[in-house]
């Protein structure tokens, strides 16, 4: 957050800091596992990295604009973060076709790996890619394709709650128009 995006009076609440949730975190360290595993496994000319690389890209972009966009607008917040959700099952979907086009599994939430990523997960306190590039970058495209879908679940997860979050926070607190009325409102009833 800038020194612009504070605001200690007024009806424009501080926003932003988009770089601090973990779902933003998260987000980067899928976009740049997908541009390292479509740039390894598919050909350059293939359509599918394209796709691919602008869904994880949106994924990411979208988790930022919300959270810029959450100054003035609850709705266009809540909107973006689920794009930023649909974005990112788009992406899982076409690791689940990688995997099933190479007849490779499609690991289940029990597999020991998927509690090892999850495990990982939680040990560091701010996500980098460094974390999991073992696996992201595994000689096993199999270890590759399944990391990066357990990384989209565990972040698509982390969207859900927060627009569940941000739901709660609107039903409490209102929209820009109501905050925009008490202001004014609060302003007469100095002057008086």
């Amino acid at each position: 957050m800038s020194e612009n995006d504070k605001n200690t009076e007024g009806f424009i609440p501080t926003h932003g800091g988009y770089r601090n949730l973990f779902s933003y975190q998260k987000a980067e360290i899928i976009y740049d596992g997908t541009v390292y595993f479509t740039n390894r496994f598919f050909h350059k000319y293939d359509r599918t990295v394209g796709q691919m690389v602008q869904a994880a890209r949106s994924g990411k972009q979208n988790i930022a604009e919300a959270s810029m966009a959450s100054g003035t607008s609850k709705e266009t917040e809540i909107k973006l973060t689920n794009v930023a959700r649909a974005s990112l099952e788009e992406l899982l979907i076409d690791y689940e076709d990688f995997l099933r086009t190479k007849k490779l599994p499609i690991w289940e939430k029990n597999h020991r790996l998927v509690a090892r990523l999850r495990e990982l997960n939680k040990s560091t306190s701010k996500p980098v890619y460094a974390t999991f590039e073992k696996a992201i970058e595994h000689k096993n495209p199999e270890i590759c394709a399944n990391a990066m879908i357990t990384l989209i679940k565990i972040c698509t997860y982390l969207l859900k709650n927060q627009i569940k979050t941000l739901e709660i926070a609107f039903i409490n607190e209102g929209g820009l128009r109501e905050r925009m009325t008490k202001a004014r409102i609060d302003k007469r009833n100095k002057q008086k």
